[in-house]
């Protein structure tokens, strides 16, 4: 029984801290014009305009606080869920090859298609469970847990499921 788990979500501190940083005046704005039935001062958008930026930016933080990018190993495959977006069940009969890589900066992080690996998906980082499937196409899933990965990948190999 081969087990790897990993469960990654947005975590980086500046990324919060420019979502947040963004929703703090639309908020500060909608509750004056709302609730202290006050004009904001810095906003050249009208009331409905606010409401709407307001809106898009906590579905923003929403999201991100949803986002979460879950990795299974198991004797029947690699699972992949990342929440809300994917869901991806490859069985081993279904690979070709699978080794760890560093993936550099594939343009930012969360779903990337069309890069030189295929289609990765990470929430940071630059290392990675890259995976050729016998069709040809490849994708890679980000991890922060390499050298516990690294072992996985050499005993899925090892038991012959690759």
């Amino acid at each position: 029984m081969i087990a790897f788990k990993e469960q990654q979500k947005f975590t980086q501190w500046w990324l919060w801290l420019l979502l947040i940083g963004v929703g703090i005046p639309s908020i500060v704005g909608l509750y004056q014009q709302l609730i202290q039935n006050k004009t904001y001062s810095d906003s050249s958008l009208s009331m409905t305009g606010l409401a709407i930026y307001t809106i898009v930016i906590v579905l923003l933080i929403a999201l991100f606080l949803t986002l979460t990018l879950k990795t299974e190993i198991n004797s029947q495959g690699i699972h992949m869920h990342y929440i809300p977006f994917v869901k991806k069940h490859t069985a081993w009969k279904d690979i070709e090859n699978v080794e760890i890589i560093n993936y550099g900066f594939v343009g930012g992080w969360g779903i990337r298609w069309g890069t030189d690996y295929g289609t990765v998906y990470n929430t940071k980082g630059n290392k990675g469970l890259a995976i050729t499937l016998k069709t040809g196409k490849t994708f890679v899933i980000g991890s922060q847990k390499e050298d516990e990965l690294i072992k996985v990948i050499e005993k899925v190999k090892s038991e012959g499921l690759i």
